[in-house]
């Protein structure tokens, strides 16, 4: 059992994913916003992160910027509906930026649960 949190600007996505990863057997905690993230990494051990990009206050690409300079260890997997703008595409840019997977909105998932897999057996080397 893993300790994942969800970052989510959407109550419905995470409610969603809460659920759906409780089922899966993981310690799941879900805020709904960058800033959030952040502190709740701070005050609580977590395993994986799973962001979403685009929300208020602070959006994914600097929450997970923030979450790899205080923990770079930390699994992460960014997640968006509106993942491209232009030319800017913010899921390959999250990846640049530590995230080990990326999807999009709609998730599918089964796919994420094996995203989640994989980045909890995939260890860093030291």
């Amino acid at each position: 059992m893993a300790k994942i949190l969800v970052v989510d600007d959407e109550p419905l996505i995470c409610e969603m994913l809460e659920v759906f990863l409780s089922r899966a057997g993981h310690d799941v905690t879900a805020v709904t916003d960058g800033k959030q993230a952040v502190k709740a990494v701070e005050s609580t051990p977590v395993d994986l992160v799973v962001a979403d990009i685009v929300m208020p206050e602070k959006d994914g690409l600097e929450t997970i910027m923030e979450l790899q300079k205080k923990r770079p260890e930390l699994k992460i997997i960014a997640i968006s509906g509106g993942s491209r703008i232009g030319n800017f595409d913010f899921l390959a840019m999250a990846k640049k930026l530590g995230a080990r997977k990326t999807f999009y909105k709609p998730l599918d998932n089964s796919a994420l649960l094996v995203a989640i897999n994989e980045c909890l057996e995939d260890e860093l080397p030291t």
